[in-house]
């Protein structure tokens, strides 16, 4: 008998048909003898439409009482889901965050969790009891609701997760795993069987939309495995057990699948793009201790995420410029807060370009093989694509190329990493 949770998505519990699929998944899960916990989000496009109704009922919202709006999109999905699983013939309750309780702290909006106390809900799932929990709430210190962000839904599931020991947490979306890059744009593109917590927290942050950041730093903080699987299939598909998607794993775990043979080493991983970039060029900034402080320091206290960063050396002695890049819905924000520290900073003129995107190649083979950043220079400067600015890390290199060349550039490096799945024809 094994431990599961088990993960829905908004697109997955849009409507009651979709719900009556979803609890015929969790079914067949609880069938096999496991205990089961359920972590669902709203359905897709309520937040959206529950954060309207605060904007119109005030602007400048009290985020308290915006938690309590908001919160109840997930509410509403955990008490149908338990109705329909119980007109299934389980045995089924919700769980909101406050009667676990999901303890958090930190501000309202964005609260993180600190603690889950998962005593009542052990004894409920070792006497048979499916538990339905709504994602993404919590209880903060104060007793009030708490939200814990865009996306949090996933982190909800990891950490009950981990609170309750659980053997695996299957995140179940409108995808059926991690692929290679993304199939809308390669077709080409392979469903891997398993992908380290450094490869996907990477993949994560460059623009890969699986899973949320935070949700895969707590897996790997807490050790908890994770699978993603796809929760559009048939009445008649086979359970996750027997049809895994992808699992998220240790290095340790990922080295004994490879040793196995379940799984060819590869250096390359996956390919992720992300068009929510814009660059900015501050000319003739002073070439002196200090002056690249006065230009991130503000940004950092406006909590705006500065990516890539290049200084060059300026035409004039003593001046350079400082190019780098931020999300871009923060552009108008960081201009503004730049265009007040002008003296300060000294910069002459800012030039920014929102019409940029963020290629990035991702894979744990890149600690120990050489060349990989060379093959993706290569494969772009082939095909004429030019590379504006470039950032690394250990297992990571992304570049920075203009937004109507991301799809011919994510499938040129696709091929060039030997990425493409064969024909099956072949």
């Amino acid at each position: 008998m094994a431990r599961i949770v088990m993960k829905f998505g908004g697109t997955s519990m849009a409507g009651t048909e979709r719900i009556r699929r979803v609890a015929n998944i969790v079914r067949k899960q609880a069938a096999n003898g496991d205990e089961v916990a359920v972590v669902v989000s709203a359905m897709a496009g309520e937040t959206d439409r529950l954060v309207n109704f605060c904007r119109e009922a005030n602007p400048l919202y009290d985020p308290a009482e915006y938690d309590v709006v908001v919160a109840s999109g997930e509410q509403v999905t955990s008490g149908l889901l338990a109705l329909t699983l119980q007109a299934l013939g389980c045995k089924a309750r919700s769980w909101l965050g406050w009667q676990l309780p999901v303890h958090t702290i930190e501000a309202h909006a964005k609260a993180r969790i600190e603690e889950i106390e998962s005593d009542a809900l052990l004894a409920s799932m070792a006497a048979g009891e499916i538990a339905v929990i709504p994602g993404f709430q919590g209880i903060g210190d104060d007793g009030r609701v708490t939200t814990l962000g865009r996306g949090g839904s996933d982190t909800s599931a990891v950490a009950v997760a981990a609170a309750i020991g659980a053997d695996r947490c299957d995140i179940y979306t409108d995808v059926d795993g991690v692929y290679t890059t993304d199939p809308r744009i390669v077709a080409k593109a392979r469903k891997q069987k398993a992908v380290t917590y450094e490869e996907m927290l990477e993949l994560a942050s460059v623009g890969a939309k699986v899973l949320q950041t935070r949700s895969v730093g707590l897996a790997m903080k807490e050790g908890v495995r994770v699978q993603v699987l796809s929760s559009f299939i048939g009445d008649d598909a086979i359970p996750a057990d027997d049809l895994p998607g992808t699992m998220i794993v240790s290095e340790e775990e990922m080295e004994q699948i490879l040793e196995d043979g379940q799984m060819e080493r590869q250096h390359v991983t996956g390919i992720a793009h992300d068009k929510n970039e814009a660059k900015i060029i501050l000319t003739r900034v002073p070439d002196k201790p200090g002056a690249v402080a006065h230009i991130f320091e503000p940004l950092a206290d406006a909590s705006i995420n500065v990516d890539m960063i290049i200084q060059n050396v300026g035409r004039d002695k003593g001046e350079t410029d400082v190019t780098f890049t931020v999300p871009q819905t923060d552009l108008p924000r960081a201009q503004a807060l730049l265009e007040d520290r002008r003296g300060d900073i000294g910069f002459n003129r800012i030039i920014t370009d929102s019409h940029v995107a963020k290629i990035s190649v991702v894979g744990v083979g890149m600690k120990s093989h050489a060349g990989v950043a060379a093959t993706m220079f290569k494969a772009l400067a082939d095909r004429g694509i030019n590379i504006q600015a470039i950032s690394t890390s250990e297992i990571k290199v992304s570049v920075m190329i203009d937004e109507d060349e991301t799809e011919l550039a994510v499938r040129v490096l696709h091929t060039a990493y030997g990425l493409d799945a064969e024909d099956e024809a072949a």
